[in-house]
């Protein structure tokens, strides 16, 4: 069987750069781990919102990096000292990545009750009419 590409369509032109980024994002490795949710919140807006309880805004970083939205988490051992008698928190770092649609960009992120809130915001797509001059060869 063999791979339907973009490409195999004539109609669709310029559209190779959708196809890497498809690809890129089957591959980024996201696992289960934070979980989050993505919400519209309008028209034109989103919320993704991820599970970061014991995060501090200090072992989190948010990076858009080639239109990818890109959250990283690291949590420093704080154990040296302590005798856990059972330990079913781990510390353990992360990084989920978002691939973003040509005119959307990362607004405000806020920390609230273990959870991280990343907005984004789409610009409305003005509607160009060009008209093309044919010319007599």
């Amino acid at each position: 069987m063999s791979k339907l590409t973009l490409g195999s369509y004539p109609h669709m032109l310029g559209f190779e750069q959708l196809e890497r980024l498809l690809e890129r994002s089957a591959k980024s490795g996201n696992e289960g781990y934070p979980p989050y949710n993505i919400e519209q919140t309008s028209d034109h807006s989103y919320r993704i919102t991820l599970a970061v309880a014991g995060f501090g805004e200090e072992d989190l970083a948010i990076t858009v990096e080639d239109r990818q939205l890109v959250i990283r988490g690291r949590q420093g051992d704080d154990s040296e000292g302590r005798v856990f008698l059972h330990r079913g928190i781990a510390a353990r770092q992360f990084q989920r990545m978002f691939v973003l649609a040509d005119g959307v960009e990362v607004g405000e992120a806020v920390m609230e009750n273990g959870l991280l809130h990343v907005d984004l915001t789409r610009a409305r797509p003005e509607t160009v009419v060009q008209t093309i001059n044919i010319k007599k060869g």
